[in-house]
């Protein structure tokens, strides 16, 4: 099923004395989800992505703007009609009851010839339950769950109608570090295994790019970029989605284009015949410096972090815009570097920004 965002908008009326401070959460919003796909909304808190998700299962309703389930429009449609599977952050499973009983009671509520019998919701149940892997605890209460458990329960709640789509709001973020990696493959295995339409919401990036097939990031409620994770990655639209994606983070530079060359500091590190004279914003991912006792670029060192199959390299430079900025090179190349570490840049990895208002420029 894909789904069709056109021009959606939703404004939250001011509060106080003067209720002129509307918050715009999604600001004219369009974008198609492709049929099958699991799509990341990514960005940080309060860019309105968890509004997005609301926006499409039903519980909130659009200020202006429509939905498209495949042909069908549901911008005013309940939720109970839209044929959603929602996954909270916090599982909002039943304290009360069992395994088996959470997983059934969507099914409990269905009316006329969707009505099913308990022997056809327990077998559903233990279908989807079988999906995620905890058909072994389906006696079990919430409370005698681990994290990972509990949110395997909410998942195979939601899956157990077969949705259409199925919405994933922040779903590891209570989850230590190792489960959130076995969990987020889980759900990869999940969606692939379905071929439901998935939308994932998270703030972090390495989630988003490790699972998705397309990527959606926002900031202030505006759309900044869609795309496969690593074209997002490799060839960001503007300053701000090339400083949210990646880890460690890419380095910005106080630069400036002058006579062809790129220049950081009064050193001459790229030449850019077609770039346009002025003041720039050099951008260069960490995996971007190569150690060269020749290179263009010179850098103080600070301190080696050595990482095991690479090394990070942490470095300051005048015309840095923080304080120290991270290089990560093959560990074999640690010789190579010493007090004055001098780097050559790939030119793949450098990016130039405008000072003013962050937009790409290309050379």
């Amino acid at each position: 099923m894909n789904v069709t965002l056109q021009n959606l908008t939703k404004t939250f009326p001011g509060r106080g004395k003067q209720k002129n401070n509307d918050v715009i959460a999604v600001n004219d919003f369009t974008f198609e989800i492709p049929d099958g796909k699991l799509v990341g909304l990514l960005g940080p808190s309060g860019c309105g992505k968890s509004t997005m998700l609301n926006l499409l299962s039903g519980l909130l309703t659009p200020t202006a703007g429509k939905i498209f389930f495949g042909e069908e429009e549901v911008t005013n449609q309940p939720p109970q009609n839209r044929g959603v599977g929602l996954v909270f952050q916090n599982y909002a499973l039943y304290p009360h009851l069992t395994v088996m009983q959470n997983i059934t009671f969507p099914l409990e509520n269905l009316k006329g010839k969707d009505k099913l019998t308990k022997a056809q919701m327990r077998e559903k149940a233990l279908e989807a339950a079988r999906l995620v892997q905890i058909d072994q605890l389906m006696d079990r209460k919430p409370s005698e769950l681990s994290g990972g458990q509990q949110q395997r329960v909410a998942i195979a709640r939601a899956l157990v109608k077969m949705p259409r789509i199925l919405l994933l709001d922040e779903p590891l973020s209570n989850l230590d570090a190792r489960l959130r990696l076995q969990t987020r493959e889980e759900i990869r295995r999940i969606q692939t295994q379905t071929g439901i339409t998935t939308v994932f919401v998270t703030h972090d990036q390495e989630e988003a790019m490790s699972i998705c097939d397309m990527i959606v990031v926002m900031r202030d409620g505006i759309l900044q970029q869609i795309g496969q994770p690593q074209q997002v990655y490799d060839d960001p639209e503007n300053l701000f989605v090339a400083k949210f994606l990646g880890t460690p983070p890419i380095n910005t530079f106080d630069a400036r284009v002058e006579a062809g060359k790129l220049y950081i500091g009064e050193e001459a590190v790229l030449e850019l015949p077609d770039a346009e004279t002025g003041p720039v914003i050099a951008a260069i991912r960490p995996e971007g410096f190569v150690p060269s006792p020749l290179g263009s670029f010179t850098c103080q060192l600070q301190r080696i972090e050595v990482m095991g199959r690479d090394t990070s390299v942490v470095c300051s430079h005048p015309a840095f815009t923080g304080e120290t900025f991270r290089a990560i090179i093959d560990s074999d190349e640690i010789c190579q570097i010493s007090a004055e570490a001098r780097f050559s840049l790939k030119e793949n990895k450098v990016y130039l920004f405008r000072p003013d208002t962050g937009d790409r420029i290309r050379f």
